[in-house]
């Protein structure tokens, strides 16, 4: 049965087309998914992601349960508030799902996890969380609304209770804090996003997301559905789970070897096969491409490079870009930017791609390279 978010009917009274996303009634847009795309990138937009999956892990041991689940290291993490993206493998090295870690005290972190990974996740954190005595707790009474823009956290700003703003004014990125709405309302609220924008990521009480979502479309900022979300998402180099990795693949085999920390004494899940693959090399890479031709680059194309084929993960017309724009897993070897030879191969031919540093767009603007 298809799950409806607390927004759903807020969602049908805005107008929007809604799809089935995951197994969840979600809206993919609201008339227009380019100029809802626009909005964000030059004003402020909102998405309903209550369909997100929020784990509240505690228990004494929760630190060291973590430093044994996830690829980045939460030791990192110091200060509550502070936040983490990383990547939770198996054993053999592959992407369970990728995630947000937030540090609340010693004994209390809570996850960010995706929807469409919901089940086989909390079987996987729960069966690992045995031998810490760390307990975990799936919050399907919360719900979730992104607000990301460059004019964003103003709005949001404005609506909190005064003796709030200047402090969540201040909020770093990758920070949360809790905070009031002027009638009361609870929030925790935390700079973080998927458009490449600046922006907050707030959970509030289901009971509470509707009054939230109203006070926001009271303050300007206008709906967004996934459509959008995926274009900016991919114009800001950010992989979506299930398309560009799965479990399968390994962070160095998605450009994301930065969220991996091999510090001495850490004895991860998966840790033993990342540790060869860097000694030796990933057998396959992720990289960005444009087709200056006409024309979009779609999942599951074929591409060609001087080291062998690979295929197209995501792929999309950037909105900002005004060109189609990609990410790739290709055979490993050396593909610079600006590497030529490198073609998809769209209905029997061969167009040719260039390749780019990620992402494609960074606080609105395209990045050198892109646009050549």
């Amino acid at each position: 049965m298809t799950r409806k978010t607390i927004l759903n009917d807020s969602h049908r009274a805005l107008g929007a087309k809604m799809v089935d996303f995951g197994g969840w009634d979600m809206p993919i847009h609201y008339g227009s998914q380019i100029e809802e795309h626009h909005q964000v990138r030059r004003d402020a937009g909102m998405f309903d992601v209550s369909h997100m999956t929020v784990v509240d892990l505690k228990g004494a041991r929760v630190r060291e349960f973590l430093r044994h689940l996830l690829a980045n290291s939460v030791d990192k993490l110091k200060k509550p508030g502070k936040a983490l993206y990383t990547c939770m493998l198996n054993e053999r090295g592959g992407v369970i799902d990728d995630l947000i870690v937030y540090f609340m005290d010693e004994a209390f972190f809570r996850l960010v996890v995706n929807a469409a990974t919901r089940e086989k996740d909390l079987a996987w954190i729960t069966g690992q969380a045995k031998a810490f005595d760390v307990t975990a707790t799936e919050r399907p009474d919360f719900g979730m609304v992104a607000v990301q823009g460059p004019a964003a956290r103003e709005k949001v700003i404005g609506l909190l209770r005064e003796g709030d703003r200047e402090r969540i004014g201040k909020l770093g990125k990758f920070v949360a804090a809790e905070a009031k709405l002027d009638d009361g309302t609870d929030l925790f609220i935390a700079r973080t996003g998927y458009t490449g924008e600046d922006g907050f990521e707030i959970v509030v009480a289901e009971d509470r997301t509707v009054a939230l979502w109203d006070a926001l479309l009271g303050a300007g900022v206008k709906p967004a559905g996934l459509g959008a979300r995926d274009t900016l998402r991919l114009e800001a180099g950010m992989n979506l789970y299930g398309q560009d990795m799965d479990d399968t693949v390994s962070p160095y085999e998605a450009a994301l070897a930065w969220t991996v920390a091999l510090e001495e004494g850490r004895d991860f899940i998966g840790r033993d096969v990342l540790e060869q693959q860097k000694a030796s090399g990933a057998p396959r890479q992720m990289v960005a491409l444009v087709m200056d031709e006409k024309g979009v680059l779609r999942h599951g194309q074929k591409v060609l490079t001087p080291h062998g084929e690979g295929e197209i993960l995501s792929g999309t017309f950037s909105p900002t870009l005004s060109k189609a724009i990609a990410f790739a897993r290709v055979p490993a070897g050396d593909l610079p930017p600006g590497s030529d030879g490198v073609r998809v191969d769209i209905r029997g031919r061969e167009v040719p791609v260039r390749v780019v540093r990620f992402p494609f767009v960074r606080d609105g603007q395209p990045q050198e390279g892109v646009l050549a």
